[in-house]
């Protein structure tokens, strides 16, 4: 099921703002099972008054107050690191872009008809807030990214719902598993991490597998929990994947008070949450948009992963994910919550945790250690070969167990007695 949280798209045009629409929903698969839905958490934008492109710095303000990137960035800016974008494509024209935009394999090819272009809304819109580089003096103007040095590897795997090739899409064969097919092609072609903004409700063995290979090959993977938790107050909301599946960085949104988004899905795999309401981000040919979702939410935190890769390249994904996770401010009572996870994220400080991690070297080697690119529990059980046994005391353990059993007998047959005589007492004909 394709549903869209509400975009406002804000063109570079006069410095006053007007009236907001939503956008409607929609419905879509991106891959695997069929009857499974899948959700593009973003989308088309609704229309609304214009800004102009230093209004959006202005709008970014809080969330790179929020993330301390201001003081993250004296580290690093993300430089060497490419963040593949699995989306919906992005436009490597628009200004705040242009020169960080690898536009790789497009997934969905032969479900619009020949000759229609890609619309690539909410894929402009994730890679702005992963690596925007803004642009004018300084690059003062426009959207910022969380890591604006890093690369952005385009890769499309799934439609905007306004695209002519939408219903092909939901129901060809041959874009199943597209998703997989998306995460191992941006592996092989060196992606550091991986931002899906997107979900569906059911996972498949293909999808499980890609997760996998993935984090073999030391790929931080950050996904969207999905933006049902407003139709389930106060219940947890379903599992949304690959946000689910082991390994993943699962991110929830928060609103301008730093707490859960009513829309956010609250369950036991949200890691951590970034602010994810009225979000400034870039639109195709170079427009603006602010909007709301986990997929907002999701860039952001993929943004903090880049940081941390580009600063310790070798960081395992397991590790980023702590470092996310440990660093996070806002934290819940108790630490951790289904809403918001281990807390929001934090990039100055996710950076220092970063650096104290690496400092730990030590690997886990020998016949026993996991195979990564090996399901966890697979395969037969090998058998439990007894090392040592102490036959005596063995001996004596048994004894005490004989003991104990006559000892319990002998409890129930004095408690029997004792019953019948109280019975014989109280009703003597009965004798």
């Amino acid at each position: 099921m394709l549903k869209r949280p509400r975009l406002t798209r804000l063109p570079p045009a006069r410095p006053s703002l007007g009236r907001s629409s939503t956008a409607r929903p929609s419905m879509a698969r991106v891959a695997g099972v069929a009857a499974a839905g899948a959700v593009l958490l973003g989308g088309s934008p609704a229309l609304a008054g214009p800004a102009l492109a230093d209004d959006v710095r202005g709008g970014q303000q809080p969330v790179l107050d929020t993330l301390e990137l201001p003081r993250a960035w004296r580290a690093t800016r993300g430089g060497g690191v490419t963040v593949a974008v699995l989306d919906s494509g992005v436009d490597p024209l628009h200004r705040d872009l242009a020169g960080s935009v690898t536009v790789g394999k497009d997934f969905t090819k032969g479900a619009n008809p020949p000759g229609v272009r890609p619309l690539r809304l909410h894929g402009t819109y994730m890679a702005s807030l992963i690596a925007g580089h803004g642009h004018g003096p300084g690059g003062s103007r426009g959207v910022i990214g969380v890591a604006p040095e890093a690369e952005i590897l385009s890769v499309r795997v799934i439609l905007e719902d306004e695209e002519r090739g939408f219903r092909v899409f939901n129901t060809d064969p041959r874009f199943e598993d597209v998703m997989a097919r998306g995460i191992r092609y941006a592996v092989d072609r060196g992606a550091d991490v991986i931002n899906l903004s997107l979900s569906k409700e059911l996972p498949s063995r293909e999808e499980r597998a890609a997760i996998r290979y993935a984090i073999a090959k030391g790929v931080v993977l950050v996904a969207a929990a999905g933006n049902d938790g407003a139709r389930r107050p106060g219940r947890a909301a379903p599992y949304s994947y690959p946000a689910a599946f082991p390994g993943v960085v699962a991110v929830g949104a928060t609103d301008r008070r730093l707490r859960r988004a009513t829309f956010s899905n609250g369950n036991s795999s949200v890691v951590v949450a970034a602010p994810g309401v009225d979000i400034m981000g870039a639109g195709p040919g170079d427009q603006y948009w602010v909007g709301r979702g986990t997929s907002q939410a999701t860039a952001l935190v993929s943004g903090v992963a880049a940081l941390i890769k580009a600063r310790h390249p070798r960081m395992s994904p397991p590790l980023v994910a702590r470092a996310l996770a440990v660093s996070a401010t806002d934290r819940p009572p108790g630490g951790y919550d289904t809403g918001t996870g281990f807390g929001v994220v934090n990039a100055r400080r996710a950076l220092a945790e970063a650096g104290r991690l690496a400092r730990h070297t030590e690997t886990a080697t020998g016949g026993q250690a996991q195979d990564p690119a090996s399901p966890v529990g697979g395969g037969a059980a090998a058998p439990i070969h007894v090392v040592a046994r102490d036959r005596g005391r063995a001996q004596v353990y048994g004894v005490l167990a004989a003991a104990a059993a006559g000892g319990a007998l002998a409890s129930v047959a004095t408690m029997y007695l004792l019953v019948r005589r109280v019975r014989r007492a109280q009703n003597p004909q009965d004798a």
